[in-house]
């Protein structure tokens, strides 16, 4: 019996070369108008699918696969007679081999200014249902899917025949390659056409299993295209942890903004600072807490240079990020052969979504993108604050959005200076932020200070007072705001209230 390839591919890459691999190894060739086209001008020897079918592709390509003749040729069973006699008695052949990849939808919708026809007329139709057709028929029919497995697949066929477990493996990829195509599809949709989002699709590739999760004994793997945004160009393999604090430094850099330098520790600030170059916001930021910072990550919003590389190389740090580094900052961050250097290829701030697993499913929501409206900002006390005051209240606040609650941070000359993090009291998160600061010979004095929430009670504001405050950026919010305000008037400080709250959990 003859044997039988479909060939229909978006992506054309070694689409030639795979053919005439099968064309060698005894393969006849069926293909639609543009695959054919390519393959015929390379040589090989095709029949157009119209021609076994005795139907022409109509309606611009949109009909063309669809055939009992094509797919009673996929899905017939090799082994039960009836089939066998069905496919006899109406001239169908079977079809051993199905390549297809489906229409650039994903690439088309990621275009400029991209209109709905042509998003509506890369939805393939055929192709899913051919890949489809051959997974189901896994027991007789290789499907593939993707020019990558082109070479593995001549080299078994050369071998010896394709086992069934190959093809369970192919089938299984082809699935979740319409699974993913059809989860795209779904979600733009349902933006472009305002509808409600009544289903949470995910569909991830595999991008690289990691050694191991939090801990040793839990299994990771990463999803996705996180290499996207970041090269890891030095270094050891980055594991799990490295990828959670990593996003964290970035993502509070990203919102410092200018020229800034981030350092964490378990997804906590352990020092923060903007700076008129980026050696001068590295320094700042090591002076919050350089005992913390051993170990930590650091992300930068500018170039590494040699000076800061010089000063880098004075701790260990797991991993240094930043959009570019100096050659001579290269030469010296280099001679450390375990950090993890990483370069950021492009922003992480967006609207997303973050998840968290749940018995039974997931909770959503939206990421905390909301950026400071400085129209919004409050004065609510009778003493206002100055110029300064103002642009350390704004910094202060930003890196108690990026704190685990409840945050206080304190902050002088766009700096950290105490980060209280992830307390159960704001009194106590107050208190660490002081004992942290006075640790490392850091004045609290006429600093401002921030809450990632409203103060339920004065207590909290009174602390930040004591701790040497004289300026407080929060949400307002709470009962008892005039309480805390009258507070704040007797011992002649400034309050600014945001009107936005920012728990993280």
């Amino acid at each position: 019996m003859k044997k039988i390839a479909l060939i229909s591919v978006s992506d054309k890459t070694n689409i030639t070369e795979f053919g005439k691999e099968l064309s060698v190894l005894g393969y006849e060739i069926i293909a639609t108008g543009n695959t054919a086209r390519i393959l015929k001008n390379s040589g090989l020897k095709v029949t157009l699918i119209s021609e076994i079918t005795s139907f022409p592709e109509v309606f611009d390509g949109r009909v063309k696969t669809l055939h009992p003749k094509i797919f009673g040729g996929i899905l017939f069973r090799r082994n039960n007679q009836k089939d066998i006699k069905e496919s006899e008695l109406n001239g169908i052949f079977p079809i051993d081999v199905v390549c297809v990849n489906l229409y650039p939808f994903e690439e088309t919708i990621s275009k400029p200014n991209v209109d709905l026809e042509e998003t509506i007329e890369n939805i393939d139709i055929g192709g899913p249902s051919l890949i489809r057709a051959a997974a189901k028929n896994y027991n007789y029919v290789s499907v593939l899917t993707n020019p990558n497995q082109y070479l593995e697949f001549i080299d078994q066929l050369k071998s010896g025949e394709i086992n069934v477990d190959k093809r369970k493996e192919l089938a299984v990829e082809a699935f979740s390659h319409t699974a993913k195509y059809d989860t795209v599809i779904s979600n733009h949709l349902e933006k472009v056409f305002e509808q409600p989002q009544n289903n949470f699709r995910l569909n991830f590739k595999i991008e690289k299993q990691l050694r191991y999760g939090e801990n040793p004994h839990q299994y990771a793997t990463v999803y996705g295209n996180f290499h996207s945004y970041f090269e890891v160009f030095h270094g050891k393999e980055i594991s799990y942890n490295n990828i959670i604090d990593l996003i964290s430094a970035v993502e509070l850099a990203e919102e410092i903004g200018g020229t800034a330098c981030t350092i964490i520790k378990h997804c906590n600030p352990a020092g923060a600072a903007a700076g008129s170059n980026i050696y001068e916001a590295y320094q700042k930021a090591l002076k919050c807490d350089p005992v913390s910072a051993f170990g930590g990550i650091v992300a930068f919003t500018k170039e590494v240079d040699q000076i800061t590389a010089e000063k880098l190389n004075e701790i260990f740090l797991e991993i240094i990020c930043a959009p570019s580094f100096t050659n001579d900052a290269l030469e010296i961050l280099k001679k450390k052969k375990n950090r993890r250097l990483v370069k950021q290829l492009k922003p992480t701030q967006g609207k997303t979504l973050n998840f968290k697993n749940i018995p039974g499913g997931v909770i959503v929501q939206e990421n905390d993108s909301i950026l400071l409206n400085m129209n919004d900002l409050k004065v609510v006390t009778k003493k206002q604050p100055n110029e300064n005051e103002m642009e350390d209240l704004i910094f202060a606040w930003k890196l108690a959005k990026h704190t685990k609650s409840n945050a206080i941070v304190f902050a002088k000359d766009k700096a950290a200076l105490g980060v209280g993090a992830g307390q159960m009291s704001r009194l106590d998160s107050s208190k660490l932020a002081k004992m942290k600061a006075d640790e490392h010979g850091l004045d609290l004095k006429n600093s401002v200070a921030a809450s990632d929430a409203f103060f339920p009670f004065a207590d909290g504001l009174l602390e930040i007072i004591r701790c040497g405050a004289t300026s407080v950026i929060q949400p307002g919010g709470s009962i008892r705001d005039n309480e805390v305000i009258a507070a704040a008037d007797e011992n002649n400080i400034s309050m600014v209230f945001t009107g936005i709250r920012h728990f993280k959990h």
